[in-house]
């Protein structure tokens, strides 16, 4: 019975956009910390109350067979039962089906934002799938349109810095992304600035990072920051294949980098940053608890990783929930969350001079902490 009572408050919390706070003394701290958020899927920000009223503002029809689409409760109630990645995306692909106008998308980064906001994000590097709406006839000028209007509204209303990250389908055929990433439009979006970098998401088995190789190397060529999804479902060798065949700069998730000493000393030394996302490796049965993921190990072995929320709409939490989360099974200390606050700036794409401003806070936030007065 207190099992489906914490369901049930986390699917009323995810509902409303509340943060369940955590029980530490340091909340207040670690809400003030100036947070880099490095792996959010913006699709995966898509709450069920806005699903329904794009579809219905639409008129898309979603699924009739399916209980769980009978309204927004029994739908967020049946997110707390992802059986896999696979069960996950189900219902993810499905929620994009309701984004059709600019003005759809722009609505869904913006409520990201305001999330992302109350929770301290300072700077977002945000991942976008362009092959999901492009396959619908959605054009990639439709997407780009609406994520840019949001993201200029976040930075004038809220502060926070942005960047947009192209991710490519690995469960698609590899030469349909080679043709996504040569469009006309796309390769425009690199040149202006407006799209910073690459990355790959989707099903990670069984498709390995080398499969990838020549989007790749295209991009690197061009001059585009490089991440990949790799080690969440897959084995630690994609970690590695990742590297040495992609020549990522950063590696989303990466909680199997523990089970290989020599590539994990290899990671800490080259200095890569992992972008872990807590709640969603429990959600999606990667590990049973929060408790077992290798934060502590991550940590002794001095390998750089932020924290994020990843599909913050599915998975129960927004970036603040997963520090909490961390916080709870692992009680660090504020050096210690001062390091990870700082490995994430310090990995994030954006400039200097933004990350000076992001050091000087955090800075700030640790002072006044130590005064009492956070």
């Amino acid at each position: 019975m207190l099992c489906y009572v914490k369901r049930s408050l986390r699917s009323m919390c995810k509902y409303f956009h509340i943060n369940v706070m955590c029980n530490s003394k340091i909340h207040s701290f670690l809400q003030a910390l100036p947070k880099c958020e490095h792996h959010i899927h913006l699709e995966g920000a898509l709450s069920p109350s806005i699903l329904f009223t794009l579809a219905a503002r639409n008129q898309i029809t979603l699924p009739q067979d399916d209980p769980a689409f009978g309204s927004p409760e029994s739908l967020l109630a049946r997110y707390d039962r992802f059986t896999s990645l696979d069960d996950f995306l189900h219902y993810y692909y499905i929620g994009m089906s309701v984004l059709v106008h600019a003005a759809d998308f722009e609505a869904l980064a913006w409520d990201y934002f305001q999330n992302a906001a109350k929770d301290g994000v300072a700077h977002a590097e945000v991942f976008f799938d362009p092959q999901a709406h492009i396959e619908r006839g959605v054009t990639y000028e439709t997407v780009l349109a609406g994520f840019t209007a949001a993201r200029k509204r976040a930075e004038s209303q809220f502060g926070i810095s942005s960047e947009l990250i192209c991710c490519f389908l690995r469960h698609l055929p590899v030469p349909d992304c080679i043709s996504t990433f040569e469009l006309e439009a796309v390769q425009a979006s690199f040149k202006s600035g407006a799209v910073i970098g690459i990355g790959l998401d989707s099903s990670e088995k069984p498709f390995p990072p080398e499969m990838f190789q020549e989007i790749y190397h295209k991009a690197e060529k061009l001059g585009l920051r490089r991440t990949a999804h790799a080690g969440e479902e897959g084995p630690v060798e994609y970690i590695r294949n990742a590297l040495d065949t992609l020549h990522v700069e950063r590696i989303d998730h990466g909680v199997r980098l523990a089970e290989d000493k020599g590539l994990l000393q290899r990671v800490a030394k080259e200095g890569k940053l992992l972008s872990v996302c807590p709640l969603s490796n429990v959600l999606l049965r990667c590990v049973t608890a929060i408790s077992e993921l290798p934060i502590r190990k991550f940590l002794d072995a001095n390998v750089k990783f932020s924290i994020n929320s990843d599909d913050p709409a599915y998975f129960g939490g927004y970036i603040l929930d997963n520090y909490c989360a961390v916080h709870e099974a692992f009680q660090l200390s504020v050096e210690e969350w001062r390091g990870i606050c700082e490995a994430g700036i310090e990995g994030s794409w954006c400039g200097q001079a933004r990350k000076g401003e992001m050091l000087g806070k955090l800075n700030a936030v640790v002072r006044e902490f130590a005064l009492g007065n956070v």
